[in-house]
């Protein structure tokens, strides 16, 4: 192999605000040899979320560190493996890793890394429907709002990743289901492809009072179950909305995630104590020994057309960056996935 086919983006510079191309850097690298216990791996697929521009904040402290300056990126990826010194690890076997992260070739331990089938499912699923995101909404929907047949769920993010599996769960769960999109062909889609039963463009609202109005319309009996993906007026107008009893799953809040200034909180949060409400913040990685249950669950439901996903794919990891950045735009429909390289070799 020519080292002129390794390549990796690395962190510039932690991003002041919106993350910019300019804070990436593109470099080609030498292609690594696996020593012993280790493998080499070329990625096919990699991901990139909204949870690492919380790693480009290295003042701030959270459930992870912060991405180093000056190296690669981290992240999950799907690979093929090349040469293995691991037993149980084969060359021409597929993984979903988390060690590889922005390159194309990477050398693993293993210890993060779990062998995907792919005639199950494409194998970019194994980064979204099948993989953390997926997860993710599954942990928020069973294990935190565990909705009830004939409940009102409310969704924001709900075209993303993480919503539109939210969303497809609570109506398999007999849920009146309402989405919050930023686009009318996203609107669209979650009502058409995802069985939502409302689905409201947050771009045709102001302020959190007319979305609030919007929300109340949809759901005339409250809001029992709300998934938070978003924050700002989104919050505000579920706090607004919500039934005695609510339950909020409390998953991420991308408005603010390129704030430089902390943003004032809700001013009705007091509704959180009258109306009794449950408000859980969770994180992906708390429930992964109930990553068989969901795969059980959900894989199933996939297969059968239950449960649809869309995605937004980027060719080629000079891309990556611009992929990231779309994230805080709204550009993506479903997951954002960079197809790195050919499936086979």
């Amino acid at each position: 192999m020519s080292a002129q086919q390794a390549k990796a983006v690395y962190l510039k510079e932690y991003p002041k605000g919106m993350p910019a191309t300019e804070n990436f850097d593109v470099r080609q690298t030498d292609i690594p040899s696996p020593g012993k216990g280790e493998m080499l791996c070329r990625t096919v697929w990699m991901s990139v979320d909204p949870y690492m521009r919380g790693r480009m904040r290295p003042d701030v402290k959270s459930y992870i560190p912060p991405f180093s300056l000056d190296a690669p990126l981290e992240g999950g990826a799907v690979s093929e493996v090349v040469e293995s010194n691991i037993d149980g690890f084969s060359p021409g076997d597929y993984v979903v890793d988390f060690s590889g992260g922005w390159k194309n070739y990477y050398v693993s331990n293993g210890e993060r890394t779990q062998k995907v089938d792919p005639n199950l499912a494409p194998l970019s699923a194994y980064l979204g429907v099948l993989g953390m995101p997926g997860l993710t909404a599954w942990a928020g929907v069973t294990q935190i709002l565990k909705p009830k047949e004939g409940e009102t769920l409310f969704v924001s993010g709900a075209a993303g990743a993480v919503g539109s599996v939210v969303c497809q769960l609570g109506k398999i769960k007999g849920c009146r289901v309402i989405g919050s999109a930023g686009s009318k062909e996203k609107c669209d889609w979650l009502e058409k492809e995802a069985g939502v039963d409302v689905a409201l463009n947050y771009k045709d609202y102001k302020n959190a009072g007319e979305l609030t109005k919007a929300l109340a319309e949809a759901a005339p009996k409250g809001v029992n179950c709300y998934f938070e993906n978003v924050g700002g007026m989104h919050l505000e107008a579920a706090l607004n909305c919500i039934a005695l009893g609510g339950r909020i799953a409390l998953c991420g809040m991308i408005s603010v995630y390129n704030n430089n200034e902390p943003e004032p909180g809700p001013p009705n949060l007091i509704n959180l104590v009258g109306r009794g409400v449950m408000a859980r913040g969770f994180i992906v990685s708390e429930y992964m020994d109930k990553a068989m249950e969901f795969a059980m669950e959900v894989a199933p439901l996939l297969s059968q057309g239950k449960i649809k996903f869309q995605e937004s794919v980027y060719e080629g990891i000079d891309k990556a960056p611009e992929a990231f950045i779309g994230l805080f735009k709204g550009e993506n429909k479903g997951k954002a996935v960079i197809r790195v390289g050919p499936d086979r070799l």
